[in-house]
């Protein structure tokens, strides 16, 4: 009899413990619960490699990379000519000053308007270039003289180039803060860069003059 007995807790117990899971699976939930999803979130990074695949490693010999470069070419099936082309376009832009395609150290209405400063002048700092050919021409003559000669006026003509070069930065940083004046210009940075504009040969300028020698900005 004891044993029934026992046999009966044992299954009123069952009973309330089927009971109370029961009742913990109809409480209901708030409206903001979200059920785990029983894995961690994967990284934004993982899912764009699962999506791209796997990468392929990088090739062993110079055949190899020839070959996976035409391959490349062919799912991307743009011609020699177009590829020129969208070259030659980005070069007239750049000469012609858009700032979308010059470098970040020439872009900006500011170094523009120093690009024009530099251009409206003549500059002894313009025929640095050809100085220094005349240099490397005079050390090959085999007469003293002359090298004696050419090493006075490169020098005269390189301490004139030093002094214009300070005057001329200082008047292009004045003129540029009258300007602008809401802009932070910085003197040094904007004289060398105006430095190293009037340093360069007219035609070999980048982005092209957009004044000429004399003309008022």
């Amino acid at each position: 009899m004891r044993f029934l007995r026992r046999n009966s807790n044992t299954a009123t117990d069952n009973d309330a413990e089927g009971s109370v899971e029961v009742a913990e699976e109809v409480t209901p939930q708030p409206k903001a619960y979200t059920p785990g999803k029983g894995r961690a979130t994967p990284k934004r990074r993982e899912a764009e490699n699962k999506r791209r695949g796997p990468v392929a490693p990088p090739p062993r010999t110079t055949r190899e990379a020839i070959k996976r470069n035409r391959e490349l070419r062919k799912q991307n099936p743009v011609s020699k000519e177009e590829r020129r082309a969208a070259a030659r376009e980005r070069r007239e832009r750049m000469m012609a000053g858009d700032d979308k395609y010059l470098m970040p150290r020439d872009r900006g209405p500011v170094k523009a308007y120093v690009r024009d400063l530099v251009d409206s002048k003549r500059n002894l700092l313009g025929l640095f270039m050809p100085l220094a050919i005349v240099v490397f021409v005079a050390l090959l003559v085999p007469y003293p003289i002359v090298q004696q000669y050419a090493t006075i006026l490169c020098t005269v003509m390189l301490l004139g180039m030093i002094l214009e070069g300070v005057l001329n930065g200082r008047r292009v940083a004045r003129q540029v803060r009258e300007k602008f004046p809401d802009e932070l210009v910085k003197g040094r940075s904007i004289g060398w860069y105006a430095f190293i504009r009037a340093s360069q040969i007219r035609k070999l300028r980048v982005p092209k003059p957009r004044v000429s020698p004399g003309d008022a900005v």
